[in-house]
Parts: C-alpha cells; sequence; structure tokens
C-alpha cells in the first residue's frame, strides 16, 4: 500500500471506530483495525482529538465561470471546497455566460476548468424553454442530471419552465432514465405575493410564501408520478410538504431532496433590518420551520445538505439601501458548511457519522457518484481530517471564494477542517491543483 491511515475515530457506513485505512493507487484497498499490521510506503496517526470523514460532496455549487468570474471562478470555489473538507463539487448551469444548455456551453465550461480544480468537478446541465433537443447530447456528453425553474431565476440567460414544458422536459428525460432537478416555487403563486421593497426581512419573506414551495413540489410530485421521471428536489425551506414528500416516496414516487445550512442555521427571527447577506430563494423561515427540517432529514425524508454556494460581488447585496428586493439572492458558504451544521447538530444530539451520510454518502449516491462518498473498500480515498471539539470564529476576510461577503462572518462556530485528501494525498491549497473533471457514469 502507499499509505495507511490511523485514527481513534474513523466513520465508515457500519459506523465510527478506531480504524486503519489502506489506499493504494488513490483507492481504499483496507479498512482494518486500528493496530493492523500495515505493510505500506507512509503510515500516518492522526491526532487523538479528529475524526477521519469521507471527503463531503457537495451537488450544488455555482462556480459562475465563465462569464460571472468576478463573482466566483473554478481556482477560489475549488480552493474553499478543500478549505472546508469537500472533494467533489457539481457545478449548477446557471451564473455563468454562457449557461450550460447545450453542448457547446459545456465543453467552454470544461476547459474553464481544467488544471484550475483543487477538487473533483462535476457538472450539472440546465433545461430552457426552447433547448428539449439538446438534452440527450448533454446527457450523452456526460452531465449529471438537468437543472430547471418553475420561477423566475434571477439570470435572464435561464429562464423558467411553464408547466406544459415541465412535462414535456420530464417525458423526455425519462427516455434515458436521466434526473431532473427543480427549483420549486411557482411563478403564479409569487406574482399574487406581496412586493418585497425596502429593508424588513419580514417583508422579503411575506414575497416568498411558504405556499409557493408548497403549490411547485405538489406539482413535480405529480409529473413525477405521471412520467416516472427520476426528480430532485433543491434547497427545500418549507417543512410544509414533508409529509407529502414521505408518501410519495412510500407509493414508489422517484423523488430525493436537499436541503442547505442556511435553512438549519439561520432563522428568520433573527435577520436584522437590511441584513440582505441573508437574502436567498427560497427565504430562510422560522425557527420552528428549522427544527422541521431538521426532523426531516433525521427522518430521512430530506436526504442531503449540499450548499447552494452562490456568491457575489459585495455590490450587488445593496447594503447601501439595504432594500431586500433589489439586492442579489445567493448565500457563499462553500468553506464554512461542515463546521456550521456540526455546531447546530451536536446540540441536537446528532453524530459525526450523520453529517458523513447527510454531506457525502448522500450527495455522492444522487449524483450516481458510486466511487465515493464513503470509506470502504474500492472507494476513492478522499478524506476529510475534522477536529470537532476545536472552535473558531468565521472570518469573511480569510476564506477563499472570490465574493468571500457571507452571513456566517463573525459567527463563532464548532470543528475546524484540519485537512481535506484527494485520492490518498492531502490537497495544497497553494499548490499544483490535481482535481479531475468527471463525467457521469465513467465512475
Amino acid at each position: 500500500m502507499d499509505v495507511v491511515l490511523r485514527a481513534r475515530r474513523v466513520v465508515t457506513p457500519s459506523g465510527e471506530a478506531p480504524r486503519s485505512v489502506g489506499v493504494e493507487a488513490g483507492r481504499i484497498v483496507a479498512v482494518d483495525a486500528y493496530d493492523a499490521p500495515s505493510p505500506a510506503d507512509h503510515v500516518i496517526t492522526l491526532e487523538d482529538d479528529v475524526v477521519l470523514m469521507p471527503g463531503l460532496v457537495d451537488t450544488h455549487v455555482h462556480v459562475n465561470e465563465p462569464g460571472r468570474t468576478a463573482w466566483e471562478g473554478f481556482p477560489s470555489a475549488t480552493r474553499a471546497a478543500a478549505a472546508g473538507g469537500i472533494t467533489t463539487i457539481v457545478d449548477m448551469p446557471l451564473n455563468s455566460v454562457p449557461p450550460t444548455t447545450d453542448v457547446v456551453a459545456l465543453d467552454l465550461k470544461r476547459k474553464c476548468a481544467e488544471g484550475n480544480a483543487f477538487v473533483d468537478v462535476g457538472f450539472w446541465g440546465g433545461v430552457v424553454p426552447g433547448n428539449l433537443g439538446e438534452l440527450r447530447a448533454l446527457h450523452d456528453a456526460g452531465v449529471f442530471g438537468f437543472k430547471c425553474f418553475l420561477a423566475p431565476s434571477g439570470v435572464d440567460e435561464f429562464p423558467q419552465l411553464n408547466a406544459s414544458e415541465l412535462e414535456r422536459a420530464l417525458h423526455e428525460i425519462h427516455e434515458f432514465d436521466g434526473l431532473l432537478l427543480v427549483h420549486a416555487e411557482d411563478a403564479g403563486t409569487l406574482e399574487r405575493s406581496p412586493e418585497p421593497h425596502g429593508r424588513m426581512y419580514r417583508e422579503f419573506l411575506s414575497s416568498r410564501p411558504r405556499r409557493a414551495e408548497d403549490v411547485a413540489v405538489v406539482t413535480v410530485l405529480d409529473l413525477a408520478a405521471r412520467t416516472g421521471c427520476r426528480v430532485h428536489l433543491l434547497h427545500l425551506s418549507s417543512t410544509d410538504e414533508v409529509p407529502r414528500l414521505a408518501a410519495a416516496r412510500g407509493s414508489g414516487v422517484p423523488v430525493s431532496v436537499e436541503t442547505c445550512p442556511h435553512y438549519l442555521v439561520f432563522v428568520a427571527e433573527e435577520i436584522g433590518e437590511g441584513a440582505t447577506q441573508y437574502k436567498c430563494c427560497p427565504p430562510i423561515r422560522e425557527a420552528v420551520n428549522r427544527e422541521e427540517l431538521w426532523r426531516g432529514l433525521a427522518d430521512g425524508v430530506i436526504d442531503a445538505v449540499v450548499s447552494d454556494h452562490s456568491p457575489c460581488p459585495a455590490d450587488l447585496k445593496q447594503f447601501d439601501t439595504g432594500d431586500f428586493d433589489a439586492a442579489w439572492g445567493g448565500i457563499a458558504s462553500l468553506q464554512v458548511g461542515l463546521p456550521a451544521m456540526w455546531t447546530q447538530a451536536s446540540r441536537r444530539g446528532y453524530t459525526v457519522s450523520d453529517l458523513a451520510r447527510w454531506m457525502a454518502e448522500s450527495p455522492a449516491r444522487l449524483a450516481g457518484l458510486t466511487d465515493r462518498g464513503s470509506i470502504e473498500v474500492g472507494r476513492q480515498a478522499d478524506f476529510c481530517v475534522f477536529a470537532p471539539d476545536e472552535a473558531f470564529v468565521v472570518d469573511q476576510a480569510k476564506l477563499w471564494h472570490k465574493c468571500p461577503l457571507t452571513p456566517y462572518d463573525g459567527l463563532a462556530l464548532a470543528g475546524v477542517v484540519r485537512s481535506t485528501w484527494l485520492r490518498g494525498e492531502p490537497i495544497e491549497v497553494d499548490g499544483v491543483p490535481r482535481g479531475r473533471l468527471l463525467v457521469r457514469g465513467a465512475s
């Protein structure tokens, strides 16, 4: 073996225990007792205060390159990911110009990422009005699935689908057993909701009501049941539909669900006047809703926790006016998601093994990344060395995000990522990028 890592706490699918993990040619080839004989070139014994976790998999990242590289880019985003214990990201098709809605755009995005990624990178395709004929070619070119919006996306080059366009997309994607990711907010409900003008968060929250998510989720579930197409609901913030989601899954509807750290950490009641760094869509909701999200995770109705990392330059957050309507909606969090989650999870009695399931194993499975997401023989040797009892205060000036403005700034968090390993070697964020570009089905 090339290297053996010994740790008093190793998270595997069967739980947490002292283990030695053997790596050869970038793959895990042994998971043995802590003191098992280790014929290897290097044996590394980790500190007693750390947990060896699988490298996290974040399937909801807006890298924004090409086109909006002043907002983010592959070098900065993947450095931030590595610093946060993430070894694989899947890039969203919008906020870049052009969006990833045809193979030409996908090829351009891959050229931007090639040689500039510190972690492995895959790509989602996009579904917009008029590109139905591009979807199979994108699928054949290796995207992991397709994203659509049911309400305005926030960028003109990625328009929403109406109900008939959504149904046609589902039929088309089902033909090649693809996956459709849905931003599930109903456009009609949003149009009938109050305008969010002003500095008060409660007015913005009223403009994105729970009902907008609820109506959209019902639409998606009904069409998924009718077409048989696999669907994934993005960034669930409202828990009103959790019972319906559980029932749909129980009846065989092929649906999966994610939520995000900001919905599990922050609450509407604590967001101050003009604090537009908290704006995202769908919005951060009330404390009662946050606890229901945690229960949805614990019950397995919500499968995964991913970042929806969506940074922007500070001026787009409109701090001079504090106007929630005018401000860009998106939260930068790629580097701090794990400690933010651990701070809240540990208070509720959840374990590091739970985090590994929600933030590594489940996202990998949902994207079809069968070679990663857990520490077991045959998987890629991607690791996060995490010190759960070490604390720090977030300083956005020290984050790798190109636009590090974040609502986590100044927040005291528990848990520090000591190192992140990709294919059996530690990632050096000031070194040479070693990330690979991923193609669906090639793992």
